[in-house]
């Protein structure tokens, strides 16, 4: 279970890739509608997908000549029990969670008594 946390971890990240997340909250989505919004080639943001995919985030699906990704929202769930255990995280909210973990990580030295994640 520890290694597929950070797997997962590893995959959110990356804001790139959490914002893939949420557009395929609304729907499955063809990979060049996926890459549309974003600055970079396709290439890169087939590389993105790729760590979604293998972090168990999305799931790919050639139909026809066309590549679809789809959402897998169980795959969270691991990540958001093991938040919730801390008390301080509401359930899957990564961005209060990334903002902690830079907190922490740049002044390794001062612990604050708790933290405010808003």
């Amino acid at each position: 279970m520890p290694e597929r946390l950070d797997i997962i971890f590893s995959a959110l990240a990356d804001p790139t890739r959490r914002e893939i997340l949420s557009m395929l909250l609304e729907d499955d989505m063809a990979v060049t509608d996926v890459a549309e919004p974003f600055r970079m080639s396709l290439a890169a943001v087939s590389k993105h997908l790729q760590v979604l995919a293998e972090a168990g985030l999305i799931t790919q699906e050639k139909r026809g000549r066309v590549k679809w990704c789809k959402l897998e929202p169980d795959a969270l769930k691991a990540a958001s029990v093991w938040m919730q255990g801390f008390g301080h995280f509401e359930p899957v909210n990564l961005d209060a969670f990334e903002r902690f973990l830079a907190r922490e990580l740049d002044d390794p030295g001062e612990t604050p008594e708790r933290p405010s994640l808003s």
